[in-house]
């Protein structure tokens, strides 16, 4: 596999982020006097989309089908406030994630392409201690953006100055492998995230830990013996 630059998802890829999107969800909900409790599990299920698909699947569940629109910004300033307070403050980073993003930083620009929005995606990132790792935070601001849309992993592939062809993405989510195919990108699936993905196909690259994306450095000169 020849990448000469990554873009990575954030959300169940780089950072176990579900227990902080289950608490902005509950007080979002909670703001707007929606008391429903739903477990981490369910949250996680509903993972990957962006807070607008979330919100409307919260109240999906609760019943509320065809929400008002006033409603659903409300619901989605109290959710981006909640997480801009508290961007990392019960989930963690993907054991190995920082040490393999120290390392591929040093020979590849990687870029964060999420369907989270840039503000909360790069509040998150800095809180975890990756965005030094970061050559950009591409998040999905307005809705044609959203992955499995190939926009914002064509816009990387500019900013890297790469062919989709030589851009991997590496994701957890359906939306990531759909996305990875629109663009003519290279794909790895994260093996440890929330998963979802049941038949990626042939041209999907398994990764069972972070540590096996170091395989895409080139190899180091020999050391010269005395």
């Amino acid at each position: 596999m020849r990448a000469e630059a990554l873009a990575l998802d954030l959300d169940g890829t780089l950072v176990d982020s579900a227990p902080d999107i289950a608490a902005a969800l509950a007080h979002a909900l909670r703001a707007e006097h929606l008391d429903a409790r739903f477990d981490l599990p369910t949250v996680r299920g509903w993972v990957g989309d962006g807070p607008d698909a979330l919100i409307r699947r919260a109240l999906a569940a609760r019943g509320v089908t065809d929400p008002h629109p006033t409603l659903l910004r409300r619901l989605r300033s109290h959710f981006d406030k909640a997480t801009l307070a508290a961007p990392l403050a019960h989930g963690t980073v993907f054991e190995g994630i920082e040490a393999v993003m120290g390392e591929l930083a040093r020979s590849l620009p990687l870029v964060v392409v999420t369907n989270k929005p840039t503000p909360l995606a790069r509040a998150v990132l800095a809180s975890a201690g990756l965005l030094p790792h970061c050559a950009a935070v591409m998040g999905a601001d307005r809705p044609e953006l959203r992955k499995p849309a190939p926009a914002m992993l064509l816009a990387a592939c500019e900013l890297c100055g790469v062919l989709p062809s030589r851009l991997l993405m590496v994701g957890d989510g359906p939306a990531d492998v759909r996305a990875a195919a629109a663009a003519g990108c290279l794909m790895a699936l994260a093996g440890w995230g929330y998963g979802g993905v049941e038949e990626p196909g042939p041209a999907v690259w398994r990764l069972q830990v972070p540590r096996q994306l170091l395989a895409l450095l080139p190899p180091r000169a020999p050391t010269a013996s005395h």
